[in-house]
């Protein structure tokens, strides 16, 4: 659970971010972290048509550059672009000064006001100049790890059930490492949060 749903200190160390929407609203807010790449996002994109759901795309800055179709793709079919920044590189490997140029090249074409750190830690440093710059940090309440060589599909279907709540952002992976778990687990979870009478909403 300390990974699939952080716990209250965690939450602490970003005060400002984003973890929760509304709790007395029964929406969830899905989004997908690293693409988009033409292996899994038409696929996703397909299962949310199917369900009527808008979803949040973190997007990885190179990916957008490298398949320009796949960002205007999401974005004509109703979804919402964040920030992942533009090479996927991680707040303490790096100096704050490069980390923040590399998230400002990424948004030379995605032009949003959202950002999500790559693995979900960044310097504190980086964390206030990027909201000083007008970013909303948005972190997650249920991260499914279909990214996990350990997980199965099943398992991170569980990790939906277990773990959702009102106001959950829910944070799927648009990636190689996730795709083939995500073909039987994506529709299965939206389903069953449609059947628990959960609204999509994206984050805004």
């Amino acid at each position: 659970m300390f990974i699939e749903q952080p716990a209250v200190f965690l939450r602490w160390i970003y005060p400002h971010a984003i973890w929760r929407m509304d709790k007395n609203v029964r929406a969830v807010y899905l989004t997908f972290d690293d693409g988009p790449i033409p292996e899994a996002t038409p696929f996703i994109l397909d299962v949310l048509d199917r369900f009527d759901a808008k979803a949040t795309f973190f997007m990885v800055g190179e990916n957008a550059r490298k398949y320009p179709h796949l960002l205007t793709e999401v974005r004509t079919r109703g979804h919402r672009i964040g920030n992942h920044t533009n090479h996927h590189i991680g707040g303490f490997r790096w100096y704050s000064w490069n980390y923040l140029a590399d998230a400002r090249a990424a948004n030379e074409l995605l032009k949003t006001d959202l950002f999500r750190p790559p693995h979900g830690w960044m310097r504190a440093v980086q964390y206030k100049v990027l909201r000083h710059c007008g970013y909303r940090i948005v972190m997650w309440d249920v991260v499914t790890r279909d990214y996990s060589r350990l997980l199965t599909a099943d398992d991170v279907l569980q990790n939906v059930k277990r773990y959702t709540r009102p106001g959950s952002i829910i944070t799927f992976h648009d990636s190689l490492k996730s795709i083939d778990k995500l073909k039987h687990a994506l529709p299965l979870a939206l389903q069953w949060l449609t059947e628990q009478g959960y609204e999509f909403r994206v984050i805004d």
